[in-house]
């Protein structure tokens, strides 16, 4: 596998990025050969209107789904020649995610849903539990760790979804819309939330259709038709 230069600071490098789904007879170009490079302890937007691209990109940064053809380096590692299981164990190691819709597991407590990925990381019982109560008083939730996520408000659903994202220790967090389903006051607690973990030098890319939500951030990418249309930085 390709490593970068450990003298740079660039975290994620791609270069000339496709990715064609083959829809019944039609080739869709979600993008159309996108090169951009990211450096470690951005906070970052991607933008754009619906069908141009920041949803799969966002999902091939998460290796959720890989390039038809380009090169796609992430935290040194060429992302793009991985197999399934190998993408699943990068995932796990170096990656945080949170979700507009927050993806917790209703059956699981807060805490269980902050433990699962340090699960699946084959951490002991003592430690995970000791990380999920720490993870849950940084977010303000510690009095809820026995709770399900039906008896949260969507704010503190969000909450327990950037404890879960922090639970690994990720290299870089990916957050996919993370103020899409709260009202506006709970949306700026959670932005407010990301500002802090980007102080702290964590590596944030998120994707917003909120304008106001990606002011907050150093860099927004703007994208339409697959391809980067724009870029503006602070």
């Amino acid at each position: 596998m390709a490593v970068l230069d450990s003298a740079q600071s660039t975290v994620v490098q791609l270069e000339d990025v496709h990715k064609t789904y083959i829809m019944g007879d039609e080739k869709v170009h979600a993008l159309a050969g996108v090169t951009i490079s990211f450096e470690e302890g951005i906070f970052c937007s991607i933008m754009g209107p619906s069908g141009s691209g920041k949803s799969t990109m966002l999902n091939l940064l998460g290796c959720l789904d890989r390039p038809t053809s380009g090169i796609f380096i992430l935290a040194g590692q060429d992302v793009a020649t991985m197999n399934d299981d190998q993408l699943s164990d990068f995932r796990l190691r170096h990656l945080g995610f949170i979700f507009q819709s927050f993806n917790l597991i209703p059956q699981l407590t807060v805490r269980e849903n902050i433990e699962l990925p340090l699960f699946y990381l084959g951490w002991e019982k003592e430690e995970s539990a000791a990380r999920a109560e720490e993870l849950a008083d940084r977010v303000g939730l510690l009095d809820r760790l026995n709770h399900r996520p039906t008896e949260l408000s969507g704010g503190q659903q969000q909450r327990v979804a950037v404890a879960r994202s922090l639970s690994n220790d990720p290299q870089i967090i990916l957050a996919d819309e993370p103020t899409g389903n709260l009202d506006t006051a709970t949306g700026e607690q959670i932005m407010s939330m990301l500002i802090d973990l980007n102080a702290q030098g964590k590596t944030i890319l998120m994707v917003t259709h909120e304008p106001e939500v990606a002011a907050h951030t150093q860099r927004r990418v703007h994208m339409r038709d697959g391809l980067i249309e724009r870029i503006e930085e602070d």
